[in-house]
């Protein structure tokens, strides 16, 4: 009897209930979630829709100062274009004739050419005759009307040039007689500012990755203006073209590291919004540029005028904040709680009370974890090692060169289109924003691939075309030209979250910096194509348009993304778009595989399945269901998300959101994106 009791009293402890034993096993299977959660990166996108994705915080920050911010791209890219504009008559200056009005040194002094059936005075050489001598046999100012006599020989313009200032009042090209034999120095001056450009976005790239993107950002702007103001004081064309380095440095980082900050403030459905913004403000900066040169024909009072009103942004360091999101990544939890405590405070949400501790545990986590295992370094040329990845990433940079190139060289050859340089430049530069709100609707419908490549076609043969209008149809031309450029500039946008979503995520860093940097080698041949343009006008649209049209039909062998999973490792990207057959070529509207959202890691164990799908069945406000919902447990929404992220490490939202080049931190990274 005793031992029958002892027994049944011991049974209990061997073998518990079977609701007990659930329990127990829910319990452990929420602590091994939150330990799972634990050791993974922090990413802010798990945060922001409890405190606002897009609230007024963000909103404030986004028209107020990042988007203003990104003005000063527009400014100093293309104010050089005005500062080496070149007077439409010029003659070789003669000292002794300077008591004779410009007529009749012209007269006197230039031999005519013929060009075209029009006769004209030459622009580079003068009669190579003794004016004194001759003005000592002339008594009398009618002596003069026999001259010149057209069998005099004839030289170069050794005393300089004369100009006519009607139009143009003042460049660097009448300060420094840029004409005849010099007339290659402006275009160098574009290659130099161009050449800054990946220089400057690799130091400001590690200046951001380092010390954060507020002292990033007045670093580079003080760059900029000290460049700008350099310009002005320039005495000679070397020292000019050196400040046009030094403002080259600046030019894609400006507008990139604001564009940085809002995107890492706003979440994922939000991206695309923020980038087409970004992108219509940097034109309206162009569009104002347009009226500042129309305005001021000083070149010297220009360069001031498009960079001294700037000043006024480092009022900017006493409102902008840094980036919480560097902060996490940097460790510095208390800066980066008192921004996010703030952001939830306008945006009138409240920050979690666990998010504090869980966040502490994840970066110590994150910091232990590193300190233990280092991952191997992936560079560029993994991306060539198996040949369905190698012909992506060659294609992926052949449409970033041509979309680039095409789309600045178009840029630059506005102003020597149409009638009147400043309204060309601005019609050039207008075209551009119906074409973003058109390209961000098109391409979430009809995918990336097909939206891209047509209208880099249709854009080359716009430009191709005007090869057989007449030289009189001015109009006409520039109408062409408009059209292509209002297609190259929705093509380029769309070239950049394309490029995105295919490459790999374990390489994306990687092959969209590769890719942008040789695509950014074709800023620096540009100016040379344009500079054809003084001897045929039509033939730099001509090599422009057979440029977008190779690209855009190479483009097409390319895979489309949308409704695809995104490729997350190497292994991945080599089989995404494997087997692409031709018949994709003609498939203007992609067939819809997956849901509109597409995960990336997702586990495909059925298991993990039912887990997802049971974790995340709510049951009442701040109750989390788990197991056979025996059992519930306080939850904040932010541990809800996180729980969920145990078969699921990121959601990306391809229907509406671009995808943006991130750390493993979730930090954004400087690309060179002009």
């Amino acid at each position: 009897m005793n031992g029958n009791r002892k027994n049944s009293s011991v049974k209990p402890a061997l073998d518990p209930p079977k609701e007990v034993k659930e329990e127990d096993d829910d319990t452990a299977d929420i602590q091994e979630s939150e330990k799972m959660l634990s050791e993974e990166p922090f990413d802010l996108d798990e945060l922001l829709p409890v405190i606002g994705e897009f609230g007024r915080y963000q909103k404030l920050l986004l028209w107020l100062i990042c988007l203003p911010a990104c003005i000063p791209c527009g400014f100093c890219a293309f104010n050089q274009l005005f500062m080496t504009d070149v007077p439409e008559q010029y003659w070789c200056r003669v000292p002794a004739l300077e008591n004779f009005t410009a007529e009749e040194r012209k007269l006197y002094a230039i031999p005519t050419v013929e060009h075209d059936g029009v006769e004209s005075y030459s622009k580079c050489s003068r009669y190579a005759v003794d004016w004194k001598e001759i003005l000592n046999y002339s008594d009398v100012l009618d002596d003069l009307t026999a001259l010149p006599n057209s069998s005099w020989p004839t030289e170069p313009c050794l005393d300089g040039w004369e100009y006519n200032t009607t139009v143009v009042e003042s460049s660097i090209v009448i300060d420094f007689n840029l004409v005849c034999d010099y007339d290659i120095y402006p275009t160098l001056g574009l290659v130099a500012l161009n050449t800054g450009g990946p220089v400057g976005v690799y130091l400001f790239g590690l200046l951001n990755d380092r010390l954060g993107r507020r002292i990033s950002y007045f670093s580079c702007l003080a760059t900029l203006l000290a460049g700008s103001f350099l310009t002005a004081a320039s005495t000679s064309f070397w020292m000019w073209a050196f400040s046009r380095v030094i403002v080259g440095l600046t030019i894609p980082a400006v507008y990139q590291i604001p564009f940085i900050i809002a995107l890492e403030l706003v979440g994922p459905n939000y991206r695309s919004f923020v980038t087409v913004m970004t992108c219509t403000f940097y034109t309206f900066g162009i569009m104002m540029l347009a009226g500042v040169t129309y305005l001021i024909r000083d070149w010297v009072e220009l360069t001031l005028y498009t960079s001294v009103p700037f000043l006024l942004y480092f009022l900017y360091l006493l409102v902008m904040p840094e980036s919480p999101r560097w902060l996490l990544m940097k460790g510095q939890l208390e800066h980066a709680l008192t921004i996010l405590e703030k952001m939830a405070r306008v945006n009138g949400k409240q920050l979690p009370d666990s998010f504090r501790r869980r966040l502490q545990q994840r970066v110590l986590a994150e910091k232990t974890r590193t300190t233990k295992r280092t991952e191997p370094t992936i560079g560029a040329f993994d991306l060539c090692k198996t040949p369905n990845m190698r012909l992506k990433t060659i294609l992926i940079t052949l449409n970033w060169f041509a979309n680039e190139t095409v789309y600045l060289g178009l840029s630059y050859y506005g102003p020597s289109l149409g009638e009147n340089q400043y309204l060309s430049f601005f019609l050039s530069s207008l075209v551009e924003i119906p074409s973003y709100i058109i390209c961000w609707i098109i391409m979430d419908r009809w995918g990336r691939r097909w939206p891209m490549c047509l209208l880099m076609i249709l854009s080359g043969i716009s430009c191709i075309v005007t090869v057989v209008l007449s030289e009189n149809a001015v109009t006409e031309t520039l109408i062409l030209y408009l059209l292509s450029k209002s297609m190259i500039s929705a093509s380029f946008l769309i070239i950049y979250p394309f490029a995105g979503e295919l490459y790999p995520t374990q390489v994306r860093g990687v092959g969209i910096g590769t890719s942008s940097y040789i695509g950014g080698l074709g800023l620096i041949v540009i100016p040379f194509i344009t500079y054809l343009g003084k001897e045929n006008l039509r033939l730099p649209l001509v090599i422009m348009g057979c440029v977008s049209v190779l690209g855009g039909f190479t483009g097409l062998r390319l895979p489309e993304t949308l409704h695809h999973r995104l490729p997350q490792t190497l292994e991945e990207g080599e089989l995404f778009g494997q087997d692409w057959t031709f018949d994709e070529c003609f498939r203007c509207i992609p067939s819809k595989k997956s849901p509109t959202s597409s995960y990336e890691n997702l586990s495909h164990d059925p298991s993990d399945a039912a887990l997802e799908l049971n974790a995340a069945v709510p049951i009442n406000a701040g109750t989390y269901a788990t197991g056979s919902g025996s059992c519930s447990t306080e939850r904040t929404p932010l541990e809800l998300a996180r729980i969920r992220r145990q078969s699921m490490k990121r959601l990306v939202r391809q229907a509406s959101t671009m995808d943006t080049q991130k750390t493993k931190d979730g930090a954004m990274q400087l690309t060179y994106w002009f």
